[in-house]
């Protein structure tokens, strides 16, 4: 079960239908449901403007078929990353990369 409100939900539910890539939002109101899981979490892990356009090109390309160039992805995941941080919502900080611990010395040469 998600952890984020209906609000979240529903304001992100919006922003995809205003955008609305294939020209349904004034019929089918849940046609961009299938995003709004992947964005959330994706969005709560810290994921910035670049990897949001990466996702929403993918799925214009993969799961609708369209071609994105005219659909300007990377608008839209500014306008997504602009509305979670005005949103306030939560991120889950992502663990910092760890090296790797210096090898013991053996006192061999």
């Amino acid at each position: 079960m998600p952890s984020w409100t209906p609000s979240v939900e529903n304001g992100l539910r919006h922003l995809l239908n205003e955008w609305d890539p294939i020209g349904v939002a004034d019929d089918v109101r849940d046609e961009y449901d299938c995003m709004l899981d992947p964005l959330i979490q994706q969005l709560r892990a810290g994921a910035d403007q670049t990897e949001i356009g990466e996702y929403l090109r993918h799925e214009l390309a993969d799961h609708f078929g369209l071609d994105p160039l005219g659909l300007r992805p990377e608008a839209m995941a500014a306008r997504v990353t602009a509305w979670w941080a005005a949103a306030g919502a939560p991120t889950v900080p992502r663990p910092t990369p760890s090296r790797p611990l210096p090898r013991a010395r053996t006192g061999r040469g």
